[in-house]
């Protein structure tokens, strides 16, 4: 094949808020840095632009990236690329998860991660010899992995187009929650980028503010802090205006990595209490056990710091029944959370929670846009799936309200110093914000 151009395409999820798309395309950059300097590329996120469709040739190598929502119209691109002679290979979380589905209308599958199968299967399609499907799921050392290239960074303008950059220092997670899909998507193995090459990223990107992407940053805390510790000594030096993370509660138990987490500028943990209900444990692969008191006790202890703490919470697990709602919502407001995330269970392909709800005959039959984390696919244990939606919906209404996110907005502001005031402003309202534009999609 005789490639004329590499195009790589994010489907359109959430498009523009306020005239920029809500984070930038990280995992795109990435792969169209290690494309070859001879092949032309080019990234088309469609929560910014249009997909051209004009501009394919029987010569374009299209690669889409997607998650399990948004997989639907990655399948409407692939086709209409395909019509026009394109060569489509599909990748992403879905991919790994569901790849027999996937390689019923891609060319290419790429399954794992396909930082280390992307240049071959564009050597593969120049020499006429590529593979249907590409599987790496050796959970490689991250050193030295596609490291965004100046072609990359001049043609994605983070600055202008995304109000959040994205970011990843780690991958992986050695918990094995129920509903989670981390273990097939990253490895239960934590790896770890060279902390140079972290720093080096973000300077030559000029980001002030990120967002990590990694499955269970806070774990690190627990299983390398030797690691943690020498991360954030680099970022303490480099002029960040703050940083979130996803996290554990078990970060409480390291005030020392704390204190140092906010001298390298980190805004707030993203921590997943997922529960409050203590029959939920053996759902949560040991990260939480709906102890409220060792809840609070993290919170208070990680804001004693002058970092924020947003509270994630997941309804529907087995032993959730209806008064699950009130008292999560009651918790909310004891526990003086800076933000607070609500989700459905999801059963995500591969994962426990489905194949147990597939045996038992409790999925329902949805199409992947409703596994966005605000509908009901399943038949839950120990309620209707109508209390379920309701409960959610009730909670949403409450938590989400103008007036329930300018009291936790100015709640956080206040436990900053004055100086700090307008630098902490986006961050304490654009959390809840963003939460509350996720939860806008139960009713689109």
């Amino acid at each position: 094949m005789n490639i004329d151009k590499v195009v790589l395409v994010y489907p359109k999820r959430d498009g523009k808020i306020l005239g920029k798309a809500q984070g930038s395309p990280y995992t795109l950059m990435r792969l169209a840095s290690l494309v070859p300097d001879e092949l032309p590329v080019e990234i088309w996120d469609e929560d910014v632009m249009p997909i051209p469709y004009e501009r394919i040739t029987p010569h374009t190598v299209m690669g889409i990236t997607s998650k399990t929502l948004s997989i639907e119209r990655a399948q409407q691109i692939a086709t209409s690329a395909r019509r026009r002679g394109a060569r489509v290979v599909v990748g992403g979380t879905h991919a790994t998860l569901a790849p027999e589905e996937v390689s019923t209308w891609a060319d290419i599958t790429a399954v794992g991660e396909g930082y280390f199968t992307w240049r071959q299967i564009l050597q593969d399609l120049t020499d006429d010899r590529a593979q249907t499907m590409y599987v790496d799921e050796s959970w490689a050392n991250l050193a030295g992995v596609a490291r965004l290239t100046d072609r990359v960074l001049k043609m994605v303008d983070e600055k202008r187009d995304y109000w959040t950059p994205y970011m990843e220092i780690t991958r992986g997670c050695p918990r094995n929650c129920s509903f989670c899909t981390a273990i097939r998507v990253s490895g239960r193995i934590m790896r770890h980028r060279p902390v140079d090459e972290v720093v080096e990223e973000i300077e030559r990107r000029d980001i002030k503010r990120f967002f990590l992407t990694d499955d269970n940053f806070g774990l690190n805390f627990r299983t390398d802090p030797a690691y943690i510790e020498q991360l954030f000594r680099a970022l303490r030096k480099l002029p960040l205006n703050g940083w979130t993370n996803q996290a554990e509660m078990m970060v409480g138990d390291f005030p020392d990595l704390i204190q140092l987490s906010k001298e390298a500028h980190m805004d707030k943990f993203f921590i997943g209490f997922e529960s409050v209900n203590a029959g939920n444990k053996r759902d949560l692969g040991g990260k939480a056990k709906g102890n409220i008191e060792e809840y609070k006790r993290v919170i208070k202890t990680v804001q004693s710091y002058g970092i924020g703490v947003v509270g994630l919470f997941v309804f529907g697990l087995e032993a959730d029944t209806p008064d699950v709602f009130q008292n999560t919502w009651d918790f909310c407001k004891e526990s003086g959370l800076d933000n607070v995330s609500f989700t459905i269970m999801t059963p995500y392909p591969g994962t426990a929670a489905r194949a147990q709800y597939i045996q038992e005959g409790r999925l329902f039959d949805v199409p992947w846009s409703k596994y966005d984390t605000t509908h009901v696919t399943f038949q839950p244990a120990s309620m209707t799936a109508d209390q379920l939606r309701e409960g959610y919906d009730w909670i949403c209404r409450k938590a989400y309200s103008l007036p329930s996110i300018a009291t936790r907005g100015v709640r956080t502001l206040r436990r900053h110093p004055m100086r700090d005031a307008r630098r902490k402003l986006f961050s304490s309202f654009s959390t809840d914000f963003g939460y509350r534009r996720t939860y806008s999609y139960r009713s689109a």
